[in-house]
């Protein structure tokens, strides 16, 4: 096999579906909770004859199952998450299925993903890769297996709008090499694979979107700069109904993390608009354009306290009926009335858990619905709305099933300079919150935000007694640009101060006492883990940093990969913020004992960043010790390595804080 080969090949499942086998971990809790989701999603036939079931596979892999009206379930596909992982299967056809593969590969020294993206029917056989074939005579790896743009739903056939990477090839000793560069649309007959070329491919474009039913109406490009990266604005442009011609829609304005300017997310054929998200009065707004060639302009809706971020859509051709945002809680603001009649009365039948209809049948008559809450990890139920009877699929997590999980708060508290910070506090089932070993737990990103809802591993450590608050430091999206400032990077002594707030916030509510106080983290909460510690090293004692960012020049090498200078220096800053803001370089300063834990197949934050850490506290005299896992990436999905993992924090906290163990 060529330097420049990828493969990924199909493993055929055998006669049963092989669930995850939990590990062998010393309590009962880790090894619940460590366990993965054993239904990972649901999609829905065209004719709302079948299910398609994304599953748990052993300890780390993805089978999927056909299941079908007359009570039949097919295990057809299996990745045991060695090599490949499966990541999704959506239906083309009534009998055949579209999956999307997933690979960590090394590129000449360098992890990097792959995806790759194939089709086969839904008892097993007759399995075919859509995404063109990797040439041995192309320049570069084609990293990008695709995407479907359009499922075609006014078409019969077989055939899919796929986005497509173009990559050249060498024209050493050929006349017919391919010089094509960029993404373009193709159409793809999920059965023959006939590939046609719908849109060609653009050297600076970075996507399409399509009506729903079969035409691309939005093309949008980023200029790239004179050292080859991509410029800091991305254009759009429109076309008219039944136009050829690119007409200008806008231009957003990239800065690190935040954009400005309308961004389109969707087009609605009926209504001739595009919908899209840009900034109101330092908030992201939903908002619609028209697209008959006058861009009238409308406002959707805004939020004064957070931001309105995520569209709701339905069906087969996606069709926009409402848009979402996160409070206390997410609620969702709906347009079409039918659906908002439909969510209201699913409501009722599942009281207490936010819902969302995560597929459709062509005629929108079967549903396939999911409902969770802060307590239920979450169900999927098939909804039939002719008879109006709706069926559980399964749960998310059996696991855990009979176990009753702690209720989470939102709550508020006190930053140093007064301000409101958000949080969410898990208390012990039972407990009166009082004189309890407790927990920080801040989220990762940093531009991201925790949100009410199940979060597996605050609800393992409320179940073996800890309180847990999570909070939504300044530099947390979500809530404005107000409230990110320049990101949990560059405002690192903003974002970790309210970190320690919060640590401090318990400790004078009585929660907990300054002797029961630690921090865990994953990713960018791995960083806030440690580097809270170097602003305050008295207040934590016990830190646990999983899959930790610990070094922004580090950080910067890998970034500039894929970015220019300016976009790096508007994520991480410069050379003297990356020493201030490295908490390995101020390893004397963390007086807490630390633990890590990172996998070494990790493309979001290299396995290196832990590395550098622990040796660095060695140097100083600290504490610490890593915990690798081979074969593993930046989440961990494997249900043996998350059990281990929490037994060894469990055990770890106990010691390190005086607590008694437990069983």
């Amino acid at each position: 096999m060529g330097a420049n080969v990828i493969r990924i090949s199909l493993v055929a499942l055998g006669a049963s579906l092989c669930l995850a086998v939990p590990a062998a971990a010393q309590s009962v809790e880790a090894r619940q909770f460590g366990a993965r989701e054993a239904l990972r999603g649901v999609s829905v036939s065209p004719d709302g004859q079948r299910l398609a079931m994304l599953v748990t596979s052993g300890t780390r892999g993805a089978g999927l199952a056909v299941w079908s009206s007359d009570g039949k379930l097919t295990p057809i596909l299996n990745y045991p998450g060695d090599d490949a992982r499966l990541m999704g299967c959506s239906w083309s056809t009534n009998t055949r299925l579209v999956c999307t593969l997933y690979a960590v590969v090394d590129r000449e020294g360098t992890l990097g993903g792959v995806s790759r993206m194939i089709a086969i029917d839904a008892d097993g056989s007759n399995a075919k890769e859509l995404s063109p074939p990797q040439k041995p005579n192309q320049l570069y790896v084609r990293y990008f297996g695709g995407e479907v743009l359009d499922w075609l739903p006014d078409e019969s056939g077989s055939a899919v709008l796929m986005l497509r990477q173009y990559v050249p090839e060498r024209a050493t000793g050929t006349l017919i090499a391919q010089k094509r560069e960029g993404v373009g649309v193709e159409r793809v007959d999920t059965v023959s694979l006939k590939r046609t070329v719908v849109e060609a491919p653009r050297s600076t474009g970075v996507g399409f979107i399509s009506d729903g039913h079969g035409t691309i109406r939005i093309v949008g490009t980023r200029a790239r700069l004179g050292s080859g990266y991509m410029g800091d604005e991305v254009t759009y442009r429109y076309r008219r109904p039944g136009s050829e011609t690119w007409e200008p829609l806008s231009a957003v304005t990239i800065k690190g993390y935040l954009t400005s300017g309308f961004d389109p997310y969707a087009v609605d054929r009926d209504l001739n608009v595009a919908y899209g998200f840009d900034n109101a009065d330092g908030r992201k707004a939903l908002y619609k354009v028209a697209l008959d060639g006058s861009l009238k302009r409308e406002l959707v809706l805004a939020r004064n306290d957070v931001d309105v971020d995520s569209l709701v859509r339905i069906g087969r051709q996606q069709r926009v009926v409402g848009v979402s945002y996160a409070t206390d809680r997410r609620q969702i603001s709906y347009f079409d009335p039918q659906i908002n009649a439909l969510a209201t009365s699913l409501e009722k039948a599942l009281p207490g858990n936010a819902i969302n209809v995560a597929d459709a049948s062509l005629d929108e008559k079967k549903l396939v619905v999911f409902g969770g809450s802060d307590v239920n990890p979450g169900r999927y139920y098939l909804l039939d709305r002719a008879t109006k009877k709706m069926a559980e699929i399964a749960a998310v997590r059996p696991d855990l099933a009979g176990v009753k999980l702690a209720t989470v708060k939102a709550i508020t508290y006190k930053a140093a300079d007064g301000t409101d910070v958000p949080a969410y506090l898990t208390l012990p089932v039972g407990s009166d919150g009082k004189n309890l070993p407790a927990i920080v737990m801040p989220h990762g990103g940093p531009s991201a935000r925790d949100e009410w809802g199940f979060d597996w591993l605050s609800q393992f450590f409320a179940a073996r007694g800890f309180a847990v608050i999570q909070p939504n430091y300044r530099g947390s999206s979500g809530f404005g640009e107000r409230w990110f400032s320049q990101n949990g990077f560059r405002s690192w002594k903003l974002a970790m101060g309210d970190v320690n707030d919060a640590g401090r916030w318990m400790i004078t509510q009585g929660i907990t006492s300054p002797a029961k106080l630690a921090i865990v983290g994953w990713s960018y909460g791995g960083y806030a883990a440690l580097q809270s510690n170097v602003l305050d090293p008295d207040l934590f004692k016990a830190v646990v940093a999983i899959a930790p960012v610990t070094d922004l020049d580090q950080l910067q090498n890998r970034l500039k990969d894929y970015s220019s200078d300016q976009e790096v220096k508007d994520i991480i800053g410069g050379p003297a913020l990356w020493n201030e803001a490295s908490p390995s370089r101020h390893a004397e300063r963390i007086k807490a004992p630390v633990l890590l834990f990172h996998g070494d197949r990790d493309i979001n934050v290299p396995i290196a960043q832990s590395r550098l850490m622990v040796s660095k506290l060695h140097d100083a005299g600290g504490r610490a010790e890593l915990v690798e896992y081979p074969g593993l990436d930046h989440q961990l999905d494997d249900s043996q390595a998350r059990a281990g993992m929490l037994d060894r924090i469990d055990q770890f906290l106990r010691t390190t804080l005086n607590l008694p163990t437990k069983p």
